[in-house]
């Protein structure tokens, strides 16, 4: 209903011929490596331990960065601490696996393995072979 609109939406052929001649060419300037004299940033490569793993080592990775540890170890660690709490303090697992004292409290605090329990045939005999109650 509005004539402003109709006038923008109307083609005008003389742009167009205007527009069919504009050609437009763009090229990225040549890459520049800056020389920077011989100085080479420092690499960061982190220092690497082998890991001590026994008769699991065919199931870990071989090598990690100081400061971590494997699945496998810290499985290992845990039950040995476990164990042997005397023996395996944290003190001993921190110099050992070259972990912080505060990491290593922190993973003996809050990660505990499972302990297996397997229940005798007759237990189990006598379990199934109770009545259920019936619920009134």
């Amino acid at each position: 209903d509005r004539p402003e609109i109709k006038e923008v939406l109307k083609k005008d052929d003389r742009f167009l011929t205007l527009l069919k001649d504009v050609y437009v060419e763009s090229r990225d300037p040549p890459v520049q490596v800056k020389d920077g004299g011989g100085e080479h940033l420092p690499s960061k490569q982190k220092e690497k331990r082998l890991t001590k793993l026994g008769h699991l080592e065919a199931l870990d990775v071989k090598k990690v960065s100081k400061g971590k540890i494997s699945l496998v170890e810290a499985l290992t660690l845990l039950n040995n601490h476990k164990l042997q709490p005397q023996i395996w303090t944290a003190e001993k697992i921190a110099a050992e696996y070259s972990l912080e004292l505060k990491e290593v409290n922190s993973l003996l605090e809050f990660f505990i393995p499972f302990t297996v329990h397997e229940f005798p045939k007759e237990t189990k005999k006598a379990i199934t072979s109770q009545k259920p109650k019936m619920l009134t």
